[in-house]
C-alpha cells in the first residue's frame, strides 16, 4: 500500500507523545528503521531532539510504542455473536494487513516476543481458543500455531511486496509460474503440478485458508 509523505510540521499543537510516535510511524513507513532518528524525526515535528527525548527516551523506546500503536489499530473486536473462529480470522486479517500496511513491525514483534504488543495478540489468540473448548493441555500450542503462523506469513507477504510492486505482480507470478512448470518431473513432481495455482493465487485467500486449516486441527482436539 502506497504511503503518502508530507513534510515538516508547523508549529502550532503542544508537542505530545501521541504527536510524535504518529510521526514515527510515518518515517518508518517512508524509510524503514535505519531512516527513523531523533533528527528527522525532529525535522518533521519542527521542534529539537532534546524536546522529543522528554517525551521518549530513546528508539527502542519510541519503535516499541509505534509498534504498540499499530497493533492496537489491527486488534479487531468482534461482536457478542461473534464466533471463536470468526473472532480469530478476524484478528489474524488485521495483523496480516497492520504488517501489509507497516512491514517493520514483523521484525519488531519477532524482536520481542516478551513485550506487550505480541503479548496482547497472543492473549486475544488464547481467549478464543479457550472458547472453543481446546483441553488446557492443548491450548497453549493451539494459540502458539496460530500465533507463528499469522506472524510467519505476514513477513513473508510483507518481503515480497517489497520486493515485487503491485504493478509487476501479475508479470512475477507468471514467470514463477513458468519456470515452476518447467523444472525436472521426477525431482519436483508435486511443484509443477501446483505451477497454475502459483499463477492465480490471491495472498489473503491462501492466508485465510491456512488460518482455517490450523483451526480445524484446533477443532479435532476438542
Amino acid at each position: 500500500m502506497a504511503t503518502r509523505t508530507r513534510g515538516p510540521e508547523r508549529r502550532g499543537e503542544p508537542l505530545s507523545r501521541e504527536r510524535i510516535v504518529e510521526a514515527a510511524i510515518e518515517l518508518l513507513d517512508t524509510a524503514g528503521e535505519g531512516g527513523l532518528t531523533f533528527r528527522a524525526l525532529a525535522q518533521r515535528l519542527a521542534t529539537g531532539p532534546g524536546a522529543i527525548y522528554w517525551h521518549v527516551a530513546g528508539k527502542d523506546e519510541l519503535l516499541s510504542a509505534a509498534t504498540d500503536a499499530v497493533v492496537d489499530g489491527a486488534m479487531t473486536t468482534g461482536t457478542a455473536d461473534t464466533t471463536p473462529p470468526e473472532a480469530i480470522r478476524a484478528l489474524a486479517l488485521g495483523v496480516f494487513d497492520a504488517i501489509d500496511d507497516h512491514p517493520w513491525i514483523g521484525t519488531q514483534l519477532a524482536r520481542a516476543p516478551g513485550q506487550s504488543p505480541m503479548l496482547r495478540i497472543f492473549e486475544r489468540l488464547g481467549r478464543q481458543v479457550q472458547a472453543l473448548g481446546v483441553p488446557d493441555d492443548a491450548q497453549f500450542t493451539a494459540a502458539s500455531a496460530l500465533l507463528h503462523y499469522i506472524l510467519g506469513v505476514g513477513e513473508q507477504n510483507a518481503t515480497n511486496a517489497r520486493a515485487v510492486p503491485d504493478t509487476n505482480r501479475a508479470d512475477f507470478l507468471n514467470a514463477a509460474a513458468a519456470t515452476w512448470a518447467n523444472l525436472d518431473p521426477d525431482e519436483y513432481a508435486f511443484t509443477r503440478n501446483v505451477a497454475d495455482r502459483l499463477r492465480d493465487h490471491d495472498d489473503r485467500t491462501e492466508f485465510v485458508a491456512g488460518i482455517d486449516l490450523i483451526l480445524s486441527g484446533i477443532a479435532a482436539l476438542q
